[in-house]
């Protein structure tokens, strides 16, 4: 079992929940959360069920194995906070979306950073979109999806020193591939968000690469139409996939902080004499239920969507 890499940094009443990607670790996660807590936060880099370890651990593990971990982290921060947003990266996205979903009464505010519904960035093979049709054959059994060139990351020298730690087997820094178990468990969580993203009535921030290599803008444009609160989306023009890693990781954490502060400032939801964690069905724990246009992305550096 692999070795629990969480990150917990005690601080203030606001709790910030982050999740890290598919097949990724809490580090891509890890200067977010110091910075966030230098503005007096607590924040939890939660790790996911089957990461950091072997690909056969991650092949082990379901969306409902996933959902549970973050829905304990969830219940962790609500035990010492007065408000909680949840976010993440890539799928992590995803998963901090559902808990909104699931836990309104939970979730005060939701970040989205390079959510990923399909991949579709101008780094995926043309042929990729075939995989869903083979995935269940035997062949499609035993792919994994292996990262390439540019591996997310703009900047050079920082590209350099992921992709060697990953080569040389280094748990914290992921794993360069992604065996077609995770990936199919991947694709049923995008089935059971979707039709609950009018749901998400919270604030969301999107911050998204206009040049993602691994999801196209296009994932951001879809959330924008169709999640029920307003959403504010930081375009980057000067970054890859990994947006919490990349050349304006700096900007991305201003950003997530100066939304956290308006959530903060937002009225309560109930009397502030009420302990959160005494509210009925609060971080719930139960795993999802699966359920059976092209947009150029807005000039400019950053688009703010009601």
């Amino acid at each position: 079992m692999p070795l629990d890499r969480s990150i917990m940094i005690e601080g203030g009443p606001v709790g910030v929940l982050l999740i890290h990607g598919l097949g990724g670790t809490p580090v891509e996660l890890r200067e977010v959360a110091r910075r966030l807590a230098a503005t007096g936060a607590t924040v939890l880099c939660c790790q996911l069920a089957g990461h950091c370890g072997t690909e056969a651990e991650l092949a082990a593990t379901t969306i409902e194995d996933w959902y549970a971990s973050a829905a304990a982290a969830l219940a962790t921060l609500e035990a010492r906070c007065t408000k909680v947003i949840v976010g993440g990266l890539s799928m992590g996205a995803l998963l901090a979306a559902l808990l909104a979903a699931r836990n309104p009464e939970s979730v005060d505010g939701v970040v989205m950073l390079a959510p990923t519904l399909r991949y579709d960035g101008w780094s995926i093979p043309r042929y990729g979109f075939l995989l869903r049709l083979l995935i269940n054959t035997p062949l499609g059994r035993r792919y994994r999806f292996v990262e390439r060139e540019p591996y997310g990351l703009k900047d050079e020298r920082i590209r350099s020193v992921i992709v060697r730690a990953m080569r040389l087997g280094d748990t914290d820094a992921g794993s360069l591939g992604t065996p077609s178990a995770a990936l199919r468990q991947l694709w049923r969580l995008v089935g059971v968000l979707k039709p609950q993203l009018g749901s998400i009535r919270q604030p969301v921030f999107i911050a998204h690469a206009r040049h993602d290599d691994v999801a196209s803008f296009n994932n951001a444009v879809l959330l924008q139409r169709r999640l029920g609160g307003t959403v504010d989306c930081l375009v980057l023009d000067d970054s890859y996939h990994l947006v919490t890693l990349d050349r304006q990781r700096h900007l991305v954490t201003d950003r997530i902080s100066a939304f956290i502060q308006g959530v903060v400032e937002a009225p309560l939801r109930q009397p502030a004499s009420e302990p959160r964690r005494a509210t009925a069905g609060r971080a719930e724990r139960q795993a999802p239920h699966t359920q059976a246009p092209h947009t150029q992305p807005p000039q400019g550096q950053v688009a703010h969507v009601a």
